[in-house]
């Protein structure tokens, strides 16, 4: 989950986003329905390691709905476990590095890392590493697999479910085009 998150939050970045206003977007450390609030809308993060397919639990109703921030996109990011990869500090370095001139964004990041359960002091409990094997967006709306407050029937007051992200997710748009349509860029 949090490689995934850090990879988006870097790519964001990469792609002209002020690093201040990225930290600001980024509230999924904070238990937000979606991963970054952005413009007028938001995107939701899941990540997978599968090689096949793109499975992703969907946590609550409301973390695919889209009736109060408009667009929401769903990131699909694949990552692949290998050795040329980077450990879970190692992104947390690199999103630093990217940050690095921005004493705010440097403050915001280091909150938001130990928010999300990440603490340097604990680096060597993190082995395994990632590569980013690409990022797909698509944007959530109708004929989206989803389920949410208004399409439940009436006494659903919650679910968690799974979805297969590799079919719904489609082509997808990059992430320049999903920062246009939500006023990032």
């Amino acid at each position: 989950g949090l490689v995934g998150e850090l990879a988006v939050l870097s790519t964001i970045i990469a792609a002209g986003v002020a690093p201040d206003v990225a930290m600001t977007a980024w509230v999924g450390p904070q238990d937000a329905n979606q991963d970054f609030e952005l413009g007028t809308g938001a995107i939701e993060v899941k990540a997978t390691v599968s090689p096949i397919g793109f499975p992703a639990h969907i946590g609550s109703l409301d973390q695919l709905d889209d009736s109060t921030l408009q667009p929401l996109f769903l990131a699909g990011a694949r990552l692949a476990q290998s050795a040329a990869g980077l450990n879970l500090p190692q992104w947390v370095e690199s999103v630093r590095a990217q940050v690095a001139g921005n004493a705010d964004a440097m403050r915001m990041f280091s909150d938001k890392v130990i928010a999300a359960g990440y603490f340097d002091a604990h680096s060597d409990k993190y082995p395994r590493k990632f590569s980013d094997a690409g990022t797909r967006l698509a944007e959530v709306g109708q004929g989206f697999p989803r389920l949410t407050p208004g399409n439940v029937p009436l006494g659903v007051t919650g679910a968690k479910y799974d979805v297969e992200l590799e079919q719904a997710l489609g082509a997808g748009v990059g992430i320049e085009m999903a920062l246009k349509k939500l006023g990032a860029l």
